[in-house]
């Protein structure tokens, strides 16, 4: 079964960058896209970003475009997310997440045979 293990969060100023990384365990890593979603306790989870399976075409919430960065490297089995000039709302447990559909994980469309990492933590301070 594929995992995913995220890495990279931590504590970060306003204004700061951050770059998250998720590692693929499985060997179909390029049959998947990949994207990042984040919660906060006792809030829905948030779309952040998607990417394709090629890495093709990617995709933004709104509050995150032009801020924030999706890649992927199919080479490496990994995805990665970096996070420009951070703001205390973006404050959250970031996951990492594969699904078929890059299009369906913005658009917020349940899917077969996704996967999640575990989470990571990013803390923005003031």
């Amino acid at each position: 079964q594929v995992q995913l293990v995220e890495s990279g969060g931590g504590l970060v100023q306003a204004g700061g960058s951050l770059r998250l990384s998720c590692a693929a365990s499985g060997r179909t890593f390029s049959n998947y896209a990949m994207g990042w979603l984040r919660q906060v306790p006792g809030k829905e989870r948030e779309f952040v970003a998607s990417i394709s399976r090629t890495g093709g075409s990617t995709y933004y919430a709104n509050s995150m475009k032009g801020r924030f960065t999706i890649s992927r490297d199919n080479a490496k089995n990994t995805v990665y997310l970096e996070m420009n000039n951070v703001k205390s709302e973006d404050s959250a447990v970031y996951y990492c997440h594969g699904a078929p559909s890059a299009t369906n994980m913005r658009d917020g469309v349940r899917q077969l045979n996704e996967y999640w990492g575990q989470g990571t933590q990013v803390t923005v301070s003031s």
